[in-house]
């Protein structure tokens, strides 16, 4: 029997497991919407929050793990969502093969893109990835043929395995892509290459001296960075089924910083709790108070000076604060289970 306590134990205390819960809980919310118990129009910020936190898990590898910072991230995002379109509609090749487009495709090219850039540094390396944005933002806007150019690229919900999708069922394929994300992101920075990003972050000098190829490992980080914004825009395109070119702008990567920012680095949840803080709090939250809500704008100024207390008093963003109680909690503990034993005794005697 003990054996089985252990066992059940160490398999609750196994992350993956802690993930694929988290993902579970997620899955009930379109049953939430279907009974009314819920709107659709929460469903859907929920599901757009979902596919930011995809963006910014790829980011917090690259800043996080890696020291590095990108402002390229809306542009790879919109690649990947005029890549998904093209491919499913214009091209007829299905939803698997539009996922697929949207994954290599921006991949590729960021590693290109990475290859001239990641010999940059700071701020120099943020300018250079906002070029490339910039530069994509206006491909979009001309190549007609591609984009539609400002009049939207216009999709429809994909086949899946012969079932004609709805809403309901690419929200639980945001879900899953979440997770699957989650689990790739916790297995690559608690591994060898997450060592080795690590030794990076803290200094490159040393990290060449254990023998790290700084370049390699950084190009790695990029490449992940982009894979996920591909992701991330495939599914924006089959969840919104539409692309304006409007949409991937630097507003958007600015975003993606403060939700890693405000969630904290290196926090693989933190990172999903800041995506909810920018995009669904102003959203779901903030929009819906009487005297807040009446002003346009007003909501999104509370995230920005939220933005502003976190960074001042809690640098580790909201992982920070769960640090906090987590250690007050644990001092307290030591403390109190001796007093409350030593009264046990007094009146027992």
């Amino acid at each position: 029997m003990s054996t089985t306590f252990t066992a059940a134990g160490r398999l609750a205390r196994n992350p993956h497991v802690g993930y694929a819960v988290f993902g579970a809980a997620l899955m009930t919310l379109p049953v939430l919407a279907g009974s009314g118990l819920m709107m659709t129009s929460t469903l859907m910020t929920v599901g757009f929050t979902l596919i930011y936190a995809i963006v910014a898990m790829g980011l917090n590898l690259l800043l996080g793990y890696s020291g590095l910072i990108s402002l390229g991230t809306a542009g790879f995002m919109g690649l990947g969502a005029y890549l998904a379109a093209y491919v499913q509609d214009d091209l007829g090749l299905g939803f698997w093969v539009a996922v697929l487009a949207a994954l290599v495709i921006p991949t590729v090219i960021g590693i290109l893109v990475g290859v001239v850039s990641l010999r940059v540094r700071s701020i120099y390396l943020a300018i250079a990835t906002l070029t490339i944005s910039e530069i994509l933002l206006k491909t979009f806007e001309q190549a007609e043929w591609f984009t539609h150019g400002t009049a939207g690229k216009q999709s429809h919900y994909p086949v899946i395995l012969g079932v004609q999708a709805d809403r309901a069922l690419v929200f639980g394929i945001i879900v899953v892509a979440l997770v699957l994300v989650m689990m790739l992101t916790h297995n690559i920075v608690h591994g060898q290459l997450g060592r080795a990003l690590h030794a990076m972050r803290a200094s490159e000098v040393a990290a060449q001296a254990m023998g790290v190829n700084v370049l390699t490992y950084k190009l790695f980080a990029f490449a992940v960075a982009t894979l996920y914004a591909g992701l991330a825009g495939a599914l924006y395109l089959f969840f919104l089924k539409s692309s304006y070119p409007s949409t991937w702008n630097l507003f958007l990567s600015l975003n993606v910083v403060a939700m890693v920012v405000v969630g904290g680095l290196r926090s693989i949840y933190g990172t999903v709790v800041g995506a909810f803080v920018i995009f669904a709090v102003p959203e779901l939250v903030l929009k819906r108070l009487p005297v807040i809500g009446d002003v346009a704008g007003l909501p999104y100024i509370f995230s920005g000076v939220l933005i502003i207390v976190v960074i001042m008093f809690f640098p580790q963003g909201l992982r920070g604060v769960w640090d906090v109680g987590r250690r007050m909690a644990s001092t307290r503990r030591p403390v109190s289970a001796p007093v409350d034993a030593a009264r046990d005794e007094v009146a027992a005697r």
